[in-house]
């Protein structure tokens, strides 16, 4: 069965500033991205359909049948045996929310056309609830149930790492499982609220203290002294210290000093300078409203507690204060005194005093400068897809 986790045109805006570089399907959420969760559970390579723009660099594979699962979908057993049963030309539905659709056709659909044709299709409707990813502030808001999920899928018939006597667990040994070569050196672990799940050659540094729910990625590191609490996850590749809460660090990511974020997306690339703060409630313990892409305005979250959501390639200098509820796009450099706007568009260089375009020849050797210490580098097809980004957030500029 050829699987496609497609997205529509509205998701695709709701999680802007997080899905300029990337589709729905690969957004990071527990231990894994959305796309891995499902490659994972299926065993098996999926594809994903996307935006356009996007699609050189994540193009969909067609075959027949296909079966398209909504990217915002979590999976699970019971609803993979949902799917494997699902008969050709139904859709299976929950509400009003199309969650997969099963089809000998192999057209190559569109994230403004799919919609329309799956609800031709007959209907099946589920007969338990599924959980749908349906905003930004959901990756860490549900950050807790997706990691609980994926470190019993990653570990089921596993045995884990030996961890080190000079480490202290508070809670039960159990629930830590320690990859192949990650080191962990004289830390605190307490497991009583979730799981602790340390990657391949990761390392938490001496010093650290860790509250579960909390995964960390291949190669990813904690520094010394470290106090992160839980759902916390940090993505492959980044390197974070200070004080974190409730946060996503999906990978290459730098907060390596003092400071505290907290329930906060922070995208791919990005590099947090020493004391970079945000604030994650507001002065009168109201409700947190946030940028959003598809109203073009500020919107209500629903939550208290709500801090910064920064795009890829973006950077803070140090002692950088991010308001309650901000949005950064990609490829911004934000430094200065006194708190920025709470929407800072793609591609802006400055503060609280002043904004101005941060020219994409500039951005772009930054970018690639920052990507050459890890030795890798931006392809032909993902120029492109920041300069379709730097022309979108063009009328916010000034």
């Amino acid at each position: 069965m050829n699987i496609i986790l497609f997205e529509t045109t509205l998701q695709h805006k709701n999680f802007l500033p997080f899905t300029f570089t990337k589709p729905v399907a690969d957004l990071r959420i527990g231990i894994l991205t959305i796309r891995q969760k499902w490659e994972k559970h299926f065993q098996q390579t999926v594809s994903v359909l996307t935006q356009e723009y996007l699609q050189k660099v994540f193009p969909a594979y067609y075959a027949s049948p296909n079966l398209f699962v909504n990217a915002a979908l979590l999976p699970n057993a019971k609803l993979l045996e949902a799917l494997k049963t699902l008969p050709n030309e139904n859709v299976l539905i929950q509400g009003t929310e199309i969650l997969a659709f099963k089809t000998q056709n192999n057209s190559q659909f569109t994230t403004d056309n799919i919609l329309n044709f799956a609800q031709k299709l007959l209907v099946t409707e589920l007969d338990f609830t599924a959980t749908l990813v349906n905003q930004r502030w959901d990756i860490f808001k549900l950050n807790t149930q997706a990691i609980d999920a994926d470190f019993s899928l990653l570990t089921a018939g596993r045995e884990s790492a030996k961890l080190s006597s000079t480490n202290t667990v508070i809670g039960s040994s159990e629930k830590i499982f320690i990859e192949e070569g990650a080191v962990v050196e004289a830390s605190i672990l307490n497991t009583k609220s979730g799981s602790i799940y340390i990657g391949k050659d990761a390392e938490i540094m001496e010093g650290s203290m860790i509250r579960a729910p909390f995964a960390l990625g291949e190669h990813a590191v904690i520094k010394m002294g470290a106090k992160i609490y839980g759902a916390t996850t940090i993505g492959p590749h980044c390197k974070v210290g200070g004080e974190v809460n409730n946060s996503v660090f999906s990978a290459y990511s730098n907060k390596a000093h003092d400071g505290f974020i907290g329930n906060s997306v922070i995208g791919e690339w990005c590099n947090l300078g020493a004391d970079t703060n945000n604030s994650n409630l507001k002065n009168n313990y109201a409700e947190v409203d946030v940028w959003s892409y598809a109203d073009d305005k500020n919107i209500k979250t629903g939550l208290q507690f709500c801090g910064l959501m920064m795009g890829d390639h973006s950077k803070s200098g140090i002692n950088t204060m991010f308001n309650t509820g901000t949005t950064v796009g990609v490829c911004a450099n934000i430094f200065g005194s006194d708190f920025p706007p709470k929407f800072i568009p793609s591609f802006t260089w400055g503060g609280a005093q002043w904004l101005r375009t941060f020219t994409f020849e500039k951005s772009l050797e930054a970018i690639q400068k920052m990507m050459e210490r890890r030795n890798l580098s931006l392809s032909e097809n993902e120029i492109e897809v920041l300069k379709h980004v730097f022309a979108h957030d063009a009328k916010w500029r000034k």
